[in-house]
């Protein structure tokens, strides 16, 4: 197995980024038949660390973030066939290594994560709250 690389920035070939949330199971939560959607997530999400292995995008953490408060980890993929090697890990620490130290990590898991944030350090939230999306998009764009 090759050494993985890590990167950061978010100027990366869309439809290698949605190869990848369907290679990791990720794609199942994201739009990633919406094309313009995907594009904004990658552009407007500004701190982006990705893991390649021999010119390959095998993960992604995107996160948005003030770097000096808080990080909201919008994203965190691995590529099925390189999980558990400790690619999520290092993706969460190199995020972490792009912060202040005073800057708060935060983000929702996936059903199947659930068990993996403790194991790292993460502690869980009882007062996390979300609001779906809009279904109309006429609304969000008479707000624009």
């Amino acid at each position: 197995m090759s050494a993985i690389e890590y990167k950061i920035g978010n100027n990366l070939e869309l439809e290698t980024v949605i190869e990848l949330y369907r290679k990791s199971t990720l794609g199942e939560r994201r739009p990633v038949d919406n094309r313009s959607v995907m594009e904004s997530m990658i552009r407007n999400a500004n701190l982006v660390v990705t893991a390649w292995s021999e010119g390959t995008l095998v993960g992604i953490a995107r996160s948005v973030t003030d770097f000096a408060y808080v990080a909201y980890l919008a994203d965190l993929a691995v590529h099925q066939d390189y999980q558990h090697r400790g690619i999520g890990t290092e993706l969460i620490a190199q995020t972490r290594d792009a912060l202040k130290s005073t800057c708060f990590l935060t983000l929702l898991s996936a059903p199947k994560a659930n068990e993996f944030y403790p194991k790292i350090g993460f502690d869980s939230h009882p007062r996390a709250w979300v609001m779906e999306p809009r279904q109309d998009p006429k609304v969000h764009e008479s707000q624009s």
